[in-house]
């Protein structure tokens, strides 16, 4: 086994420890999901065509994913056709196959089978995005939300350096009475805002809330609003990333053009 740890390998043991706490759980699969996962194939990917390579164990067919390139490496003996995808996207391509995962089997402490149903279940969870709805917000007030939620808006904020300069969260009185949170993100970047407001809506999902609910709204740094929030609001602020040189995306990381499973 490799002796690095991974932040697959933190949540895996978190959740090895206490495998009754559902907030470890759920903190586990959305670090798969949201990490790249390297994907073992069958042959080269042919374009947007990936074809996992597919191993017929005793409690059924799985594709083997890990978590670093050395990993893969070290399961294969040496060079091996791969799609370095997010992990999101495997359990798309794998919901209603009856197909599970095999996550860094044997060659890192989050070794571990994930079945069928766990794929569906992943897959379904990421498929549920958020709701469009009008209010009109008449008082802000300091957020008063679980510590759970925070941490889950913090880390996925963390990640969306550069779609948004930051995000301001306030506890909110809608004309009506009804009172809830609100989110607001500033000067989100052209064309982010559904990612975005999907991302915050999994945030609320991961952190282990039931029935919790987030309002998320996208304004201009400018707006009138901002002020008013930010007198009692949470400041969350989005680091852009380091610019890197480009290179072609491997097959499933534009989310416009998702790979296709043979």
């Amino acid at each position: 086994m490799t002796d690095v740890v991974t932040l697959l390998d933190a949540a895996h043991a978190a959740v090895s420890a206490d495998p009754e706490n559902e907030a470890l759980r759920l903190r586990f699969f959305e670090r798969l999901a949201d990490g790249e996962m390297v994907l073992l194939l069958e042959r080269e990917a042919m374009g947007e065509t990936v074809e996992p390579k597919v191993f017929e164990l005793e409690d059924g067919p799985v594709v083997l994913v890990f978590d670093r390139e050395e990993r893969l490496a070290s399961f294969t003996g040496g060079i091996a056709p791969y799609a370095a995808l997010p992990g999101r996207v495997i359990a798309g391509l794998l919901k209603g196959q009856g197909i599970g995962m095999g996550v860094n089997l044997g060659v890192a402490p989050s070794s571990m089978l994930l079945p069928p149903e766990a794929m569906d279940w992943l897959a379904e969870t990421l498929d549920g995005g958020p709701e469009e709805v009008e209010a009109m917000p008449q008082e802000f007030t300091a957020p008063a939300v679980p510590e759970a939620v925070i941490a889950a808006l913090d880390a996925k904020l963390a990640r969306a350096g550069g779609l948004a300069v930051a995000a301001l969260l306030a506890g909110v009185v809608y004309a009506g009475g009804r009172r809830g949170h609100l989110l607001a993100l500033l000067d989100a970047s052209d064309g982010a805002e559904g990612a975005l407001a999907r991302a915050m809506n999994e945030a609320l999902v991961f952190s282990g809330i039931e029935a919790g609910e987030l309002d998320v709204v996208f304004l201009a740094s400018s707006d009138p609003v901002v002020a008013a929030m930010a007198r009692v609001a949470l400041r969350f602020d989005l680091l852009a990333p380091e610019v890197q040189d480009l290179a072609p995306a491997a097959p499933g990381m534009d989310p416009s053009r998702p790979p296709k499973l043979r």
